[in-house]
């Protein structure tokens, strides 16, 4: 059982309203619910905060975030896009009834709650300003407190402001990319590190900075998309490689539809049905031509081909049984 907690707050009556969180909550809680094949993923619960009628107080959120993580739930997800406050003694989500910041529900507090809880992973993606001071509780300096299975992720570090464009979280909008594929694996597979590493490298160093923090064994699929390659196409690497390192010999009989003059060759149909999956691996940067710039000509011209460094890392893991 995968649960997540979605909270967007745009009423903020004594802070100032903010304009962005209501979009950024829907569409975070919508590319969770399912995986892209459509089955089921999380249970979400989506709170949001758009006026008076429904404006959510800090006993609201602290309530709501103590049950997220009361159980054994296979992952446990708390986002939150609101404003955030930070000071001397640590950081806060603000909540609507909050008048400074400080009245929010503190970030160690909600660090306790993740960090006691029985979830076997523990997941904060935080969409506030300040918002990297969570999990590094001020008595301990600069050094970060996260139980087993604890993960961290936010839009900015504990100084900066996390910011909006085109009326959404600048870190959300790369979020949701990440989920609807941007991060996925070979295997189609989602995870907390791949989502940092995709909003890591689309924010430069003079804007605002994604912090990672976690302790894990292990990162846990937070979506499956539909991967690039099937996996038995994938697993031929084994098959047509038989060791790292090894060459592929081509030639034109490889080619489905050579042109004339062929070299007194003539199209093999095992050959083809090798090479469409070699062209396959060529496209996924797991396999490269030798002596030539594209596939083709390399069977044109009966230049071999190889497995890159990356396509090294996929034989081992195949040879090995991990995928």
């Amino acid at each position: 059982m995968k649960k997540a907690l979605v909270v967007g707050i745009n009423y903020y009556p004594k802070v100032g309203h903010l304009h962005g969180c209501v979009n950024d909550a829907y569409a975070v809680s919508q590319v969770l619910a399912r995986h892209m094949d459509g089955q089921l993923n999380f249970d979400v619960r989506l709170v949001t905060a758009v006026d008076s009628s429904s404006a959510v107080s800090r006993k609201a959120l602290k309530e709501a975030v103590t049950a997220l993580f009361t159980d054994d739930s296979e992952v446990a997800l708390l986002y939150f896009a609101g404003h955030g406050h930070v000071e001397d003694v640590g950081g806060y989500l603000v909540t609507s009834d909050c008048e400074d910041g400080d009245d929010g529900l503190s970030l160690d507090e909600v660090l306790n709650f993740a960090n006691e809880s029985e979830a076997k992973n523990k997941i904060l993606v935080l969409d506030s300003c300040y918002s990297g001071a969570a999990g590094t509780p001020k008595s301990l300096g600069d050094k970060a407190l996260l139980s087993e299975g604890m993960t961290i992720l936010t839009a900015s570090s504990k100084d900066q402001y996390a910011m909006e464009e085109n009326g959404s979280g600048v870190f959300t909008s790369l979020l949701v990319d990440a989920l609807n594929g941007g991060a996925a694996n070979l295997l189609g597979d989602i995870t907390p590190g791949s989502i940092y590493a995709h909003i890591d490298q689309s924010l430069g160093a003079w804007e605002q900075r994604p912090i990672f923090k976690t302790n894990v064994k292990a990162f846990t699929s937070l979506r499956k998309v539909a991967p690039p390659i099937q996996l038995n196409d994938l697993k031929q690497i084994t098959a047509l490689f038989p060791k790292p390192g090894a060459d592929f010999a081509l030639d034109p009989s490889f080619e489905p539809q050579p042109p004339a003059p062929n070299h007194g060759v003539a199209p093999d149909p095992e050959n083809n049905r090798k090479f469409a999956i070699l062209q396959k691996l060529n496209r996924l940067n797991l396999v490269k031509p030798v002596g030539e710039e594209h596939m083709y000509f390399a069977a044109m011209n009966s230049k071999p081909c190889k497995l890159t460094v990356l396509g090294e890392h996929y034989w081992y893991l195949i040879t090995k049984g991990r995928i």
